[in-house]
């Protein structure tokens, strides 16, 4: 599933890297209103939360495989509004140029909100 995840934002990331190179034309293919990106940003962000703390809760890693999947299910899902951001017409882009921030800032909180009862919830039942 792992393996899925990170080569579907790897994707994610080449294209976009593409289309800011100027490669691949992606502005205009999808007419996404730019505040539907904070809703795609929730979503991602819990999903990535919830499988972090299923993962960790399950397996019980190694510091160094639990560092890989933080890595992964932080810098990963945020590939996907950034590609729908790109995807989107350039005035709306240039109407609002902070969305992309905002909804790295919204993934993050959705993300820190599943690990941090998942971690609580494992201390208190051993």
């Amino acid at each position: 599933m792992l393996v899925a995840v990170a080569l579907v934002c790897t994707i994610c990331w080449l294209l976009v890297a593409l289309d800011a190179a100027g490669v691949l034309a992606l502005a205009g293919l999808l007419p996404l209103e730019l505040h539907a990106l904070y809703a795609v940003a929730s979503v991602c962000g819990w999903i990535a939360g919830l499988a972090y703390v299923s993962l960790v809760g399950r397996a019980e890693p190694s510091p160094t495989a639990k560092r890989r999947l933080l890595l992964l299910l932080v810098l990963g899902p945020p590939s996907l509004p950034t590609l729908l951001r790109a995807m989107a017409p350039v005035s709306w882009q240039l109407a609002a140029p902070l969305v992309p921030l905002w909804s790295l800032g919204v993934e993050t909180i959705f993300f820190c909100v599943p690990v941090s009862f998942g971690t609580r919830g494992r201390s208190r039942s051993r």
